[in-house]
């Protein structure tokens, strides 16, 4: 599979630090989610954008090969779902968006524990069948009428980033529908139901063989910058700020290089 060369993201990203507790006289067994010295124990939930699956499926490998003592799991699905889910008091500790705009409410709120991090970067790209059959080239293909294309729904970040690169290119399309997210934009396309669509270039790439990528121009292509934060009603606030420290690390950032992602 041809693999477009990927431009570099660049942002400043503000750091927050986190602070400590103290000591108790008599030592007792502490609760769930809290540490003593480095260690750290508990469950931990984490739900991140549906792009992140693959980058932050290593990461949780990762971080639980750092600290055996914590039990992570991931919910991913659309920015927008999963920050609907915080603000309907759904239990979870962290939140990884594709996009600010979903996590915004949520710090009007005062649902996060932190001002959100950016950590992460991506551009846009056009996923094709294998050989790109049908030679589309550029956004302005994706309006022919033999060509079969679908989008990610203009409420989650891929769907609102596409509409917005597609009316900086001038070009008006019908897709034939509008995903839930932006994995199942990409699914459409590996299934051979869809000629083309909208994704990040990390599905491109998540997609292996799978799919072609058709680079966007940088003129007309969107930069997503993906944020994460603890969450205030976490019931295991050190781990929280421990996995949103690990994400943010050297280590955790190899991680999400390798998986296609540019700098925050």
């Amino acid at each position: 599979m041809r693999l477009p060369a990927f431009r570099s993201v660049c942002a400043a990203v503000a750091l927050t630090v986190a602070g400590c507790g103290g000591g108790a006289s008599a030592p007792e067994p502490p609760p769930a989610g809290r540490a003593t010295g480095d260690t750290l124990s508990g469950s931990l939930a984490v739900l991140a954008a549906s792009s992140l699956t693959d980058a932050f499926s290593e990461i949780g490998d990762a971080f639980r090969r750092a600290r055996p003592g914590v039990e992570l799991t991931f919910d991913f699905g659309p920015s927008s779902g999963l920050a609907a889910q915080v603000l309907e008091g759904a239990p979870a500790d962290v939140l990884a968006a594709a996009s600010l705009a979903p996590v915004t409410p949520l710090v009007e709120a005062g649902l996060v524990e932190s001002e959100p991090q950016f950590f992460a970067g991506n551009l846009l790209e056009i996923a094709v069948e294998p050989g790109n059959p049908l030679g589309i080239r550029a956004l302005g293909d994706l309006a022919r009428d033999d060509v079969i294309l679908v989008l990610a729904a203009g409420e989650v970040p891929a769907g609102r980033y596409a509409d917005e690169a597609l009316a900086r290119a001038g070009v008006d399309v019908s897709p034939s529908s509008r995903e839930a997210d932006v994995r199942a934009v990409l699914s459409k396309v590996e299934l051979g139901e869809a000629d083309a669509g909208i994704v990040y270039h990390t599905d491109v790439v998540a997609a292996g063989d799978a799919v072609d990528g058709v680079e966007i121009p940088a003129e007309d292509n969107v930069v997503a910058r993906y944020p994460i934060a603890a969450l205030a009603g976490s019931a295991n606030p050190a781990t929280a700020a421990a996995f949103v420290d690990f994400v943010l690390s050297a280590p955790g950032q190899r991680i999400l290089r390798a998986h296609g992602f540019a700098a925050p």
